[in-house]
């Protein structure tokens, strides 16, 4: 069992000189996310060795997590069909962007929830198998989370919860991640160009309403933003939803989803 308490205590034996859509455009565009990345991963470094990182693990509880999963994937899906400008949208460019935005969204609609999962190794081939077979992975254990990319999970939550948003504010940050221009094959590019700046001047607003005081609060809430990025999507779909769908294609459930009236 790997507590989520591990993240801390694991050992091994000026943004007002930039525009704000710049910022957003960059951090979802993958320019500050490979930095934020690298960090990540450097930090997590510093506390665990790379053999403990490689360590494949899955969820301790997985039919009672995967439950808690689910509802928040279906409320992922409801918000995104709620927003009246994304139903006004292409169906091509409404796939496309709830392809590219869902596990963000899903990681902001862990941490609003406040889930708190926990996680156990999963037994590797055994040595002589190894010694047999070379020192590749196997296909399937290959494809399991790890304990680094959990770690990157957790972290991200952790800065989330470290910021303390509230109802509004999550809403107004998961409308401002929707509407993501750098998604490749568009058609209705300046249309969702748009809305991102829209989306993020309403995100700056309410902050500055709800807390005056903080200055920062918009730099901090885009950076923690920008975090998420580095969660993968294989992660998400391997650790919360392969023990529900098996092998169902994620995307196709998601579309699925989506299309339901």
């Amino acid at each position: 069992m790997i507590p989520l308490e591990e993240i801390t205590h694991h050992s091994c034996s000026g943004y007002r000189d930039r525009p704000a859509h710049t910022i957003l455009y960059n951090i979802l565009s993958g320019s500050e996310s490979r930095y934020l990345n690298g960090k990540l991963n450097r930090d997590a470094t510093a506390h665990n060795c790379h053999c403990e990182q490689r360590r494949t693990v899955c969820l301790k509880d997985p039919k009672a997590t995967g439950q808690v999963a689910s509802a928040v994937l279906v409320h992922t899906v409801c918000f995104v069909r709620g927003l009246p400008s994304f139903s006004q949208l292409p169906s091509g460019d409404q796939s496309s962007l709830l392809r590219h935005c869902w596990v963000s969204l899903f990681v902001l609609g862990l941490a609003q929830k406040k889930i708190v999962f926990e996680v156990t190794e999963v037994a590797n081939a055994s040595i002589l198998r190894k010694i047999l077979l070379g020192p590749g992975l196997t296909g399937n254990e290959a494809d399991l989370p790890t304990l680094a990319e959990v770690h990157n999970l957790r972290a991200c939550l952790h800065k989330l919860w470290n910021l303390d948003l509230g109802p509004v504010e999550y809403a107004y940050l998961k409308g401002a991640l929707v509407f993501n221009p750098a998604v490749q094959g568009l058609s209705a590019l300046c249309f969702i160009e748009g809305l991102q700046r829209k989306g993020l001047g309403a995100l700056q607003e309410v902050l500055h309403r709800l807390h005056p005081e903080d200055a920062a609060r918009f730099t901090h809430v885009l950076l923690a933003a920008s975090t998420i990025q580095t969660v993968s999507h294989g992660l998400v779909a391997q650790l919360f939803f392969k023990p529900v769908i098996g092998n169902t294609n994620m995307f196709h459930l998601l579309t699925e989803m989506l299309s339901v009236q």
